[in-house]
Parts: C-alpha cells; structure tokens; sequence
C-alpha cells in the first residue's frame, strides 16, 4: 500500500474529491477531518505519512493546526491548500 494521508477540509465533497485522487495514484486515505481540532486529534490517533490541509476552516483554522502538528512531530509533511 501507498503513503497514508490525512485529508483536512470543511468542505465534504473537497474531501472526496482530493480522496478520490489520492487513492487512484496509490495513497492510502486513513482519515478525514472536517475542521483543525479533529486535524489535531486524528493525526495523533493515526500518525500518517502526509497530511492535506485546508487553510480556511472553523474552529482551528489550517495555520494553527499545522502548528499544533509540528509540536507532535517536527518532521510531519503537511501540504497546504
């Protein structure tokens, strides 16, 4: 199997559609979330290879997710878009 991905986005069919062209280029999708709090604790729970962030969400936005991320692991790789 592909790299893990955790895709973060507010927007459901985004998820679906970056789902969609992740998993028929060989990644493996291990979870979404839907804001940067859920980010923060699905990439605790599930350690991925990749994260791709959205920058604008509610709650957490994209920025302090990835910073709250980069606390966990420094060396995380995180796209954003």
């Amino acid at each position: 199997m592909g790299k893990t991905v955790l895709i973060v986005d507010d927007a459901a069919f985004m998820r679906m559609m970056i789902r969609d062209i992740l998993t028929k280029n060989g990644y493996e999708v291990i979870g979404e979330a839907e804001n940067g709090s859920r980010a923060i604790e699905k990439y605790r729970e599930l350690m991925p290879d990749l994260v791709i962030m959205d920058i604008t969400m509610p709650e957490v936005n994209g920025i302090e997710a990835v910073r709250e991320i980069r606390k966990i692991n420094p060396e995380s790789q995180i796209i954003m878009c």
